[in-house]
């Protein structure tokens, strides 16, 4: 491979490790669009190419949030399987609705949820003294230098509608991080910066089941691949330093125009522009 070709995989998977690791997005709304558009890839390598992305970035962001407490690991668990249902059964569902209407749909609750986090202030539920055996969980802030502990809300009606992100990341290959870290965050009463670092965790278990698919099927350009994850695994390094040390209000304001980003990049898409 060309030497400019990989050191621009790695930037770019860089760049989307950074993102991911900050938000808990994943990256595959930038290496989709990105490894189709400047590396000409067909869209079935740039989905291969971008799985193995999401699942260095996530194992980099992981190894770092999981040993700072950031990442509910019992939750993010809980609510994978019902992801994971959802998104077998958006499977299905993709192949009765046409693409367009599918992108539309994702824009809407995006931007929806956007609004949401700009507008509703941040409501973080404090653990009850009868709390023992409850989602329950606790971790140090390194922006303020104090503990923050919190209780999870809404736990079945969360996994319910993670049903529901899991179905809309399945059928339109944007990865789910962008609806599960506003549900958790706003419906469930997880902190903004635990919503963000437990995305991440789920996002790497939701991408390896697709990418061993993808591989089997001998769809993974190792050599793109190998760029890519590399660049993810030390952005995702990075992103999470920096997540570490935002102030977790602004880390909202951040995240919800990024959300406003991909929302119009979707919009692109199904428009045929991108």
């Amino acid at each position: 491979m060309d030497p400019l070709i990989m050191a621009g995989l790695v930037v770019m998977g860089c760049g989307a490790g950074i993102l991911g690791a900050l938000f808990g997005l994943g990256g595959g709304i930038i290496f989709v669009p990105l490894l189709m558009l400047v590396f000409g890839l067909a869209p079935t390598e740039a989905v291969a190419v971008s799985l193995i992305g999401i699942i260095a970035g996530s194992v980099g962001a992981s190894t770092v949030f999981v040993d700072k407490g950031l990442s509910n690991v019992r939750l993010g668990l809980l609510l994978e399987i019902t992801t994971a249902a959802g998104a077998i059964l958006g499977a299905i569902v993709a192949t009765l609705l046409d693409d367009k209407v599918l992108m539309v749909i994702f824009s809407a609750i995006v931007i929806y949820s956007g609004i949401r986090m700009i507008l509703n202030p941040e409501k973080i539920v404090e653990p009850a003294e009868d709390s023992e055996g409850k989602l329950s969980f606790e971790y140090r802030d390194e922006a303020h230098g104090d503990s923050v502990r919190y209780q999870v809300q809404n736990v079945k009606g969360g996994m319910a509608l993670c049903t529901v992100a899991g179905m809309i990341s399945s059928m339109t290959g944007v990865g789910g991080g962008a609806i599960k870290v506003p549900l958790m965050n706003i419906y469930m009463h997880v902190p903004m910066k635990a919503a963000s670092a437990t995305s991440s965790y789920m996002i790497g278990i939701t991408a390896f089941s697709g990418a061993i698919t993808y591989f089997l099927g001998g769809q993974v350009l190792l050599g793109y691949a190998a760029g890519v994850a590399i660049g993810a695994f030390l952005g995702s390094l990075i992103g999470t330093a920096l997540a570490r040390r935002i102030n977790g209000k602004h880390l909202r304001k951040y995240f919800s125009a990024v959300l406003f980003v991909m929302a119009f990049l979707v919009l692109l898409q199904a428009g045929g522009i991108l």
